[in-house]
């Protein structure tokens, strides 16, 4: 019996402003054209898949389940700009049929760089999605996917109200694997069970689905459950994971990839009756292990390396870390030694500033690489250039540099900057500029 999981990561990172070095007021994230974006895959896909979700669970009586992923920032931005949709992911943990996992509140990449930071932001992630939806997260996945065996110790050193952490996903590597299948659970070296991403599986539906180019595009639900249900000579699992934007965003709902979700537990369920089923992680992670899966570097499941490098492969990335993670340490300096109310208020908001901006995506916007992973840095990418994301991301790091050495009582501008920004070179990662986003 193949045992699949499928799990979907939603994440919106609180995009920057153009920020220029003659500016000086702490309004750094561009809210016009965030509440814009958010709106847009909203509507096209945040709604409809959630939606979705909830009637194959109900259709299926229990015999489909799905886990989810909502990082930190999305969770706040939908709370500000389309609050049903939170209400239709807490509708689906109240079925007892949609697992969500743990992360970090900012999708940041602290613990590659604070091990401190990175408990406090899991900490903070766990108790947002404990209030939202009711559930505390059981099972944890890295931003992007990061893993290696010295982060999945770190993992289990990490409180959880409950108890130990009980699995935590990584991408399935080919020379970690040395020949074995993905479709097992494994264990890291310290004894945590792992699920594996399947990539090529996974990929096939999120980035080959309507490609005229493949042979199987657009891909149909029947030939998909086919190639799920021959898993059962290799193993027991299957781990299906793909950003929840996949549905409606980066295969857009005219290439059917609604209706193949849709028709996809049926197939799969019918095939070989009572041979494959659905689970959740949590299910997943009591499979028994086919052995140690052993991560020495860092993998993830960016791009072809599959590795760290989408974020610090080159030096602009490199410095920015450094410079990012050297004045969060100030600012957690600052605010250990804050008395007074009004100064502990100061540092708390420059400590939520300074967080924001530590969201991979600000990092991954100054990749240089191209080739064969261009086209997918460009599609995210909101800048023209990796060097327009560095000199605007130390720009704003800059001043939040200044914010540290003055005091609660010095007052900036009142009033934000038009919140709508009509650059040309900060347009939508997803090919719009915000001045031509659609609601």
């Amino acid at each position: 019996m193949v045992c699949v999981a499928l799990y979907f990561q939603v994440h919106q990172p609180c995009r920057l402003g153009p920020y220029s070095i003659f500016r000086d007021d702490p309004f750094y994230f561009d809210d016009g054209a965030n509440s814009q974006i958010l709106r847009r895959v909203a509507q096209k896909c945040y709604r409809p898949a959630a939606s979705l979700l909830l009637d194959l669970i109900e259709r299926h009586r229990g015999g489909f389940r799905v886990s989810l992923s909502l990082s930190g920032t999305v969770m706040d931005q939908l709370a500000a700009w389309a609050p049903d949709v939170l209400d239709l992911f807490a509708a689906l943990a109240r079925t007892g049929h949609a697992e969500f996992l743990g992360e970090t509140s900012h999708h940041s990449l602290a613990a590659l760089y604070w091990p401190e930071e990175f408990a406090e932001q899991v900490c903070l992630h766990s108790a947002a999605t404990a209030a939202r939806f009711g559930v505390a997260p059981a099972v944890f996945r890295h931003t992007e996917l990061l893993h290696s065996d010295a982060l999945a110790e770190m993992v289990q050193r990490l409180p959880r109200q409950g108890g130990p952490w009980s699995a935590c996903l990584a991408e399935g590597v080919e020379p970690l694997l040395n020949e074995r299948t993905p479709a097992r659970v494994y264990t890291t070296p310290a004894g945590l069970p792992l699920l594996l991403r399947n990539h090529r599986l996974s990929d096939d539906v999120a980035f080959r689905f309507s490609s005229r180019a493949w042979d199987h595009g657009p891909l149909n639900a029947a030939t998909y459950a086919q190639w799920l249900d021959r898993l059962n000579s290799e193993g027991d699992f299957c781990g299906l994971f793909m950003d929840l934007e996949t549905l409606g965003e980066h295969q857009w709902a005219d290439t059917g990839i609604f209706t193949f979700l849709e028709e996809l537990p049926a197939a799969l369920l019918s095939v070989h009756a009572g041979r494959n089923r659905f689970v959740t992680c949590s299910e997943a992670a009591l499979l028994p292990s086919a052995g140690v899966y052993s991560a020495p570097d860092i993998t993830s499941w960016a791009d072809t390396e599959r590795d760290a490098s989408a974020w610090n492969g080159n030096p602009i990335q490199r410095a920015a870390l450094d410079e990012y993670f050297r004045i969060g340490r100030v600012v957690r300096e600052r605010l250990d030694r804050a008395g007074e109310p009004a100064e502990r208020s100061y540092c708390r908001s420059l400590l939520d500033d300074w967080r924001k901006l530590g969201t991979s995506d600000h990092f991954y916007y100054m990749s240089t690489k191209f080739f064969a992973d261009g086209e997918v840095h460009k599609y995210f990418n909101p800048y023209d250039s990796p060097y327009d994301s560095y000199i605007n991301f130390m720009n704003v790091l800059d001043h939040l540099r200044t914010r540290l050495v003055r005091e609660p009582t010095e007052r900036h501008p009142s009033t934000p900057p038009p919140a709508f920004i009509s650059d040309p070179s900060l347009r939508d990662p997803f090919g719009q500029t915000p001045g031509t986003i659609q609601r």
